[in-house]
């Protein structure tokens, strides 16, 4: 009995899931298989003619070129792979078999269609790159730059905002946004009334095409660019509810976002939206640890640390600088007659002055109960620290008015100059201090 054979129809190449291609010289298509609509969103007519470079992500061509010198060399290509832009603004990934034949003087190849894999791939290393980035970045600007590179390995991201929402106050703040055409938007502004606020207060993703663009036109930023082509925007929620919200942009000429694109952003927001709270709560333990809870100055360790840094400026650069030490006197009175809510409230009132007499490069620091010490950077001459002190004395000598008391306060200032009275931060402060007491019992 013969072997059976098999005849295939002349559109048997049209029935292969995997696209095949015809490429001459000049990487100009001179034949596609059906298949090529189902993966680049042409019909095989389109395709006919077209330069594949000319659909390719541009970020591949130069490894493409290189991959196809190889092959017309009269090396097979298997498995490479790279990108190409849909003809909806897509990106999908391919990976290529690909042979030269030169009697043809044509480069045969076949397409399969990885986006799916790629995707599933790409989303297990940004989670753990996410997770990673959260104990390595230093700051939150760090962060959020990390994050963006991260978004853009999943998908074409190149403008990135990252919106921060205040439940309490109602307001969006901007720590991080990058954009080609928009520019950075207020440093905080009211939610109310914007895209922003409808993914905050729905909790659900929000993408507009150029389909759904024109009725949503009006409800996006002031003054955003005409050739804007898709927004895609997805809250960042955590247990407490929602924080902010991530948006992705295109503009015209560039890619067109797909609900793949929106699940594949929302899938990693709630991942991001842990790490940014977890980054939020290092700060803020960050600035307890060195700042003083009530009026928010510096505290003495931070204090310390600062005077160090001066010092070790100072000997290198010769300079001068001075610490003053403040004591107010019978403020304990104060407290045992009005109360400590009213102390309080003095304390306040004294550390608003006292940043009011000093320079911004100048730190005002609060070192324990109704002490303060003012370091004072870089002065001339150590009659610029007496200025400064009597300035302090000016300032705290008119009334404050609390609870409807008028309290009089008088302050006892010491001086410590750096190189007369001491060459350490000990030293210097406790010059300071014992001047203070000196100038108190005067």
């Amino acid at each position: 009995m013969g072997t059976k054979t098999y005849t295939p129809p002349a559109s048997f190449i049209d029935l292969l899931i995997d696209a095949v291609f015809a490429v001459d010289a000049d990487s100009r298509i001179v034949f596609a298989s059906a298949a090529c609509e189902r993966i680049f969103g042409y019909t095989p007519q389109e395709m006919v003619g077209k330069n594949m470079f000319d659909m390719m992500a541009p970020e591949d061509r130069e490894r493409t070129r290189e991959s196809v010198d190889e092959v017309m060399s009269g090396l097979p290509q298997l498995h490479f792979e790279n990108r190409y832009i849909r003809k909806d603004g897509q990106v999908v990934h391919i990976m290529w078999s690909a042979s030269w034949s030169p009697a043809e003087q044509l480069r045969f190849g076949v397409a399969r269609d990885i986006t799916e894999r790629k995707r599933a791939d790409s989303m297990q290393a940004a989670l753990y790159s996410i997770s990673e980035a959260a104990y390595e970045a230093e700051d939150l600007l760090a962060l959020f730059k990390r994050i963006h590179q991260i978004i853009g390995t999943l998908l074409r991201a190149d403008n990135f905002s990252v919106a921060l929402y205040d439940e309490e106050t109602d307001q969006l703040s901007f720590p991080y946004h990058v954009d080609e055409y928009e520019r950075m938007p207020k440093a905080s502004q009211p939610a109310a009334g914007t895209l922003w606020a409808e993914i905050i207060r729905t909790r659900l993703p929000l993408l507009l095409t150029p389909e759904t663009m024109a009725a949503r036109l009006e409800e996006l930023p002031a003054g955003v660019d005409e050739n804007l082509l898709c927004w895609l925007g997805v809250p960042l929620k955590s247990q407490e509810g929602t924080i902010g919200v991530l948006v992705v942009k295109s503009y015209l000429g560039g890619v067109c976002y797909s609900e793949g694109d929106q699940e594949l952003l929302q899938f990693v927001s709630t991942q991001i939206a842990t790490v940014i709270e977890r980054q939020q709560m290092q700060v803020r333990l960050r600035r307890m640890a060195q700042y003083d809870p009530l009026t928010v100055l510096p505290n003495r360790r931070l204090l310390y640390d600062r005077l160090k840094a001066t010092l070790s400026t100072a000997r290198g650069e010769r300079r001068r600088f001075s610490l003053l030490y403040i004591d107010l006197d019978e403020f304990k009175q104060v407290n045992d007659t009005l109360g400590h809510g009213v102390g309080d409230l003095l304390l306040q009132e004294v550390a608003g002055r006292l940043k009011l007499c000093v320079r911004e490069s100048d730190t005002v620091a609060r070192v324990g109960g109704d002490e303060f010490v003012v370091l004072l950077q870089c002065i001339a001459l150590p009659e610029h620290a007496a200025h400064v002190a009597e300035k302090i004395r000016e300032a705290l000598s008119h009334p404050f008015i609390m609870n409807g008391h008028s309290l009089n306060i008088v302050p006892s200032v010491g001086i410590a100059l750096y190189p007369e009275h001491g060459d350490d931060e000990q030293q210097l402060l406790d010059h300071a201090d014992k001047a203070m007491y000196f100038s108190k019992k005067r």
